[in-house]
């Protein structure tokens, strides 16, 4: 892999994304439709043109490579690496205008995620993990992501999207861990994941993921010397259940009761 090219790449995208969605964020009268049959799944405009930004960048820079999008699917590729692009990654959020919403890019290959960015376009902040790489830059210049490290769950601060978790069985275990932690908060969908690659929380918890939401998270998390396993410790990429933590210690405790509640 051409390490340089793919980082340079990424970074395009995610700048092209940015000039795309901020003209749309607390702007009056963002026309919404909802995707869902059943309850509520937002997308907008904003969406749907940075993903196809996106798209096109990569149709000149890596036409190669495959790519999975959430508002466009999914594009063969020959290089045996896939882009995967979720354009606005809390779109209820940036509905709403609260700045916890994010692009995130990820680029896979057959054994998940080598390379990842969680952007936030409105506050400036871009976290980047893998190839080497594991910082963010933002309104306070560059710095070094490191997860914090190992920590009692009990002293432990825990985030997921949702209060209403997935299923019944899913709640019911994610409010098992709750239990037993310092701080439980909700609402920050990717801002989260970043969070914690930055070392000021301990766990994200959550259900009913698709692939672009956490292969950008797993990339950052990982690269930063944090864990991210399903609920049973094994792989996450494809999306489902995903346990995100600081140190080993938190991901043991946090899967013990996940296992024993589920």
């Amino acid at each position: 892999m051409d390490n340089q090219n793919i980082i340079a790449t990424a970074h395009a995208l995610a700048d092209a994304a940015r000039g795309v969605i901020l003209p749309y964020f607390r702007a009056e009268n963002l026309s919404t439709d909802n995707k869902a049959g059943h309850g509520f799944d937002p997308v907008t405009e904003a969406d749907r043109h940075a993903e196809r930004a996106m798209r096109d960048i990569l149709a000149k820079m890596r036409p190669m490579d495959g790519i999975l999008g959430e508002e466009y699917g999914a594009k063969s590729g020959q290089s045996g690496l896939t882009w995967v692009l979720d354009p606005i990654d809390g779109t209820r959020g940036f509905i709403s205008g609260t700045p916890t919403w994010g692009v995130l890019i990820a680029l896979a290959d057959e054994t998940g995620p080598v390379y990842g960015l969680i952007d936030q376009p409105y506050i400036g902040e871009r976290f980047e993990g893998g190839l080497g790489r594991a910082e963010m830059t933002g309104p306070m210049g560059p710095r070094a992501l490191k997860a914090r490290g190992n920590r009692p769950l009990d002293e432990a601060v825990l985030f997921t999207t949702f209060p209403k978790l997935g299923s019944e069985i899913e709640r019911a275990a994610f409010n098992a861990v709750a239990d037993q932690v310092r701080l439980t908060r909700f609402g920050l969908d990717c801002y989260a994941y970043a969070m914690l690659a930055a070392g000021q929380i301990d766990l994200v918890i959550e259900a009913g993921l698709a692939a672009y939401d956490i292969q950008a998270p797993i990339a950052v998390i990982e690269a930063a010397g944090g864990i991210v396993t399903n609920w049973q410790g094994g792989p996450a990429h494809a999306g489902g259940r995903a346990v995100a933590a600081a140190g080993r210690q938190q991901h043991e405790a946090a899967l013990e009761i996940l296992a024993r509640a589920a």
